[in-house]
This record gives C-alpha cells, structure tokens and sequence, in this order.
C-alpha cells in the first residue's frame, strides 16, 4: 500500500508539502456569486477573510481563493473583475497565515498579480490550454503548479462528453500538460496533477475516475481530486432513490466524504474541499488506515 504514497514533497519558499507523509486538505474560496458549492456566500470582504481564517484552524493545509466561477455553463469574467475578486483578499491574508495560498485561475495575469501578492501556488484547471504564458508565470516565481484535465470549456463540458478511452485519454492530456510545463522550465517536482472530475465527464465517468485513480500514478506526481458537494454525488444518490431534500440536507457531505475517503485509499494527496474540518476528520482516519 505505500507504493501509493511514494512521491516526492514539494518544498518552496517557506512551505512544504510532506505529501509522501499524509494527505492534504485544499479549502475552497469562491468569490464568485455563482459558484455551485457556496455562490455568493464571499462577496463580502470581511466574510471572506473570517471564512479564510475559519478554514485554517479547522485543518486546511492551503487555501485555494478564485473569482470566476467554473460550474457546468458558467460565462467567463473579464480580468479586471477577477484582479478586484482576489488580488486584495490575497494581500491582507498572505501575511496572517502560515499556510500558502493557492490562485484559483486561468488567466496569467491574475497568477502573475495574486503571486505578487502572497499567493504561492497556482492551480489551472485547463492544465496550461487556456492560457499559453500561465507556465512561464508558474516557471518564473519557481512555484507549484496545479494542472487539471478539463474536455472542453466550464460553458461547454457537460454538452455530451465522450470518451473511447477515459482513463487513457485523461492520462496523455495530463501528461501533456507536464511536459507544456517542463518546456518553459517548470520543475517537474513542483507539478500536481488533477483528473478533474466533474469537468467534462459524466457521473459514470466521475466514478469510474475515483475508481481508477491509482492508474494516474504512472505520471508520477502528486494527485490532487476535488470531489466537494459535486453533481454526480446528488445524482448518484437519486438514482438509489434518495429523497432530494435528504441530499441538500447532508447527502453532498457524506457523498463527498465517502469519495474523499476512497480517493484516499486510491492514492490521492491532496483533497480540495467545502468542508474543511469534516473533511480534515476523514482524512485523519483514512491516514490511519491506508497508511498503517
């Protein structure tokens, strides 16, 4: 079973991610009003740093702040309004926390500023497609970078995806996306990769991911899976005849839960939640018995 964990830690600056040691939770901040998990809830600056704050103690191990929302058939936001959702928030939080931030973008330029400002880790769920200079930003600040497998675009990606051969298919575009990286001179040691679930994929596809998620190991980099309060756990939980008002009232906690604590036990590294201290709790005893 430790084969699973056998990959290398990400040391920069300040910080260090032990992943070879336990797993990592990402605590989610959207400042966005039409996110799917929490839309509308950070508007606020101050509610926005109290949530920050409130992640920390309750075991985030980084905090991941974006400002445009990539919910199935989201429209894009222009970069001034994303550079006014996140940049200040980074710039008052950086220095108050001794855990880094994540930049939640596809846009360089808004990683180029959030970096500026305290962010140290930039996470692109169109692995490096959506923006061709976002690898020269993640090469030039010498940070982490997280580069996830989308079909398609947020407006367009749950318009009947398809695939011949799921896994292999979210495996070369990934693998791809490293070698984007490595090309402008990204450490190869610093890159995360996400097979992003939810994006482009059906529920059955979503499962069959968590399932499977041991055959991304050959890229030999951490795994990081954000499974939080995602469409597929409500379907899936309807389609084993689930009363709806049941799944809003606990069953995207526990659907997230159970799949977190499998993506575990399937090797993942790091969790990218909602839920941060119930998802902490999880992980503590999937550690403890995955990892002996």
């Amino acid at each position: 079973m430790a084969s699973k964990f056998n990959t290398l830690d990400i040391s920069w600056g300040k910080f260090k991610l032990a992943l070879s040691k336990r797993t990592y939770i990402m605590g989610i901040l959207n400042r966005t009003p039409d996110s799917f998990g929490d839309g509308g809830r950070f508007m606020k600056e101050e509610d926005a740093i109290k949530r920050i704050f409130e992640m920390a103690s309750e075991g985030a191990d980084i905090i991941d702040i974006g400002g445009e929302s990539t919910r199935p058939g989201a429209e894009p936001v222009t970069l001034d309004v994303e550079l006014e959702r996140t940049i200040p928030i980074i710039r008052k939080v950086a220095d108050e926390i001794d855990i880094p931030i994540s930049i939640d973008t596809s846009k360089s330029e808004v990683a180029k500023e959030a970096l500026k400002n305290g962010a140290a880790i930039i996470n692109d769920i169109t692995g490096l497609r959506g923006d061709p200079r976002m690898a020269k930003v993640a090469a030039d600040f010498d940070v982490p970078l997280v580069i996830m497998h989308i079909k398609g675009t947020p407006r367009t990606m749950q318009v009947n995806p398809h695939y011949d051969s799921l896994i292999d298919e979210i495996s070369d575009s990934l693998k791809r996306s490293i070698e984007l990286a490595k090309d402008v001179g990204v450490d190869e040691n610093k890159i995360i990769i996400d097979p992003g679930i939810g994006f482009g994929k059906t529920v059955q596809h979503n499962l069959t991911i968590l399932n499977n998620l041991e055959s991304f190991r050959v890229l030999n980099r951490p795994i990081l899976i954000g499974v939080s309060r995602k469409s597929y756990i409500v379907n899936t939980l309807k389609e084993n005849n689930i009363k709806y008002s049941d799944i809003e009232a606990s069953g995207r906690l526990m659907g997230t839960a159970s799949s977190c604590a499998i993506g575990i036990s399937k090797g993942a590294n790091i969790l990218r939640v909602h839920d941060v201290k119930e998802i902490a709790h999880v992980a503590k005893i999937a550690d403890a018995i995955v990892r002996g």
